[in-house]
């Protein structure tokens, strides 16, 4: 029997952020190291169903039909129902952005397009589509597919042996008719009539150089500050856009010693944040492999800080716990609470701000003994 594995509540979000921030389902497995492709899919579910709490729910732990955990409050049963009707009324508009009624040309290559992440049922809810309708117009949309657009465009493939991709077949078609690039990617697919020559492989943000030693080695506690620092990015698709945020937290007191906002995630990017370091020898830097973080702009920085730098194993975002936690919790405690799931660029980066000031000076922690990161670094010196 093949061991089950429980991945930690802040992957499962990372993974999250990363499919609504348009990232391929390979690519975040590769970079998280999850397993199946079909566990992204569960957890995508759930978040567009509003189940946020099944989110923490241990390995093998299913909540029966129709029921979740229970409710402290009033309060908080109310905002989960807001939530899930918010997302009634988002979703579908999806669908229905052209003005139309909802018809199943509409409709069935929408559903194909969320399968596995949202149920039959559900979404057919959301539109307001009996489930019967629904496999009857699957099942005629089916059979009027063999029509001349369908044929035009399987002539032309095998015409040109299949070098075409999508974007040409639409410039073809174009000469005699009116056609949209969507409609005719969305036939080569389902028909399989995709472009056969060798698929170009992706430009990496930055170019490798260097990939440092696990130096950290999950020794997260430092006797002095600036000693040991962690830095990692996060995305941020809240607002009209998605936003990344590059922060380096210090180990000493859980305190954010420097952090940036971008709409790009590139060299220039990260660097911008080590800039806000001091130059102060000795201090050592933890980060993931990204490209980012082993370009040759970045290591040439680091060393000329004389910062010894050290980097996660691949595939393991634990190396890395304190920053990711952080970022978790960031989220967590303002757009998750206050539900700021769509909102404007500008409110994103205030937020970030905001609580960022707040989680160094005012947010109490346990393990400082209930003082802020910035009054327990004071208390020491």
């Amino acid at each position: 029997m093949a061991t089950r594995v429980s991945y930690p509540v802040e992957m499962k979000m990372k993974a999250i952020e990363m499919r609504l921030a348009g990232l391929p389902v390979k690519v975040v497995m590769e970079k998280l190291n999850i397993r199946n492709k079909t566990q992204i899919e569960t957890w995508m579910r759930w978040y567009r169903a509003g189940e946020f709490h099944r989110l923490e729910q241990p390995v093998g732990k299913q909540y029966s039909y129709g029921k979740g955990p229970e409710y402290a409050s009033e309060l908080e049963k109310l905002k989960a129902e807001i939530r899930f009707l918010k997302q009634q009324l988002d979703v579908p508009k999806k669908v229905q952005g052209n003005g139309k009624e909802v018809s199943p040309e509409i409709v069935i290559p929408w559903m194909e397009s969320i399968r596995g992440e949202v149920s039959v049922s559900q979404a057919c809810a959301w539109l307001g589509v009996p489930r019967s309708t629904y496999y009857r117009w699957k099942a005629s949309y089916g059979a009027k597919r063999t029509n001349p657009v369908v044929e035009n465009i399987r002539q032309l493939c095998t015409q040109h042996k299949f070098r075409y991709g999508y974007r040409k077949i639409t410039a073809l078609l174009r000469k005699e008719q009116a056609i949209n690039h969507k409609r005719v990617q969305w036939i080569i697919q389902m028909e399989g009539l995709q472009c056969r020559v060798k698929v170009k492989k992706r430009k990496a943000t930055g170019q490798p150089a260097h990939i440092a030693e696990h130096l950290l080695k999950r020794q997260f506690q430092a006797d002095e500050p600036m000693q040991k620092l962690v830095t990692d990015i996060t995305y941020l698709p809240f607002g009209g856009k998605t936003l990344y945020l590059s922060s380096i937290l210090d180990l000493f007191n859980g305190e954010i010693v420097a952090y940036s906002i971008a709409d790009k995630q590139d060299t220039s990017f990260v660097l911008d944040t080590l800039h806000q370091l001091p130059d102060q020898p000795g201090m050592m830097l933890h980060s993931d492999q990204g490209s980012v973080y082993t370009s040759q702009a970045y290591q040439d920085a680091v060393k000329g800080k004389g910062i010894t730098m050290s980097m996660s194993r691949k595939g393991t975002p634990a190396d890395n716990a304190p920053i990711e936690s952080f970022h978790s919790t960031l989220k967590s405690e303002t757009f998750y609470l206050e539900e700021l799931t769509c909102t404007t660029t500008a409110i994103v980066e205030q937020t970030v701000r905001d609580y960022i000031n707040y989680y160094n000076s005012i947010r109490i922690q346990t393990k400082l003994n209930n003082q802020s990161p910035i009054n327990f670094r004071r208390l020491a010196a």
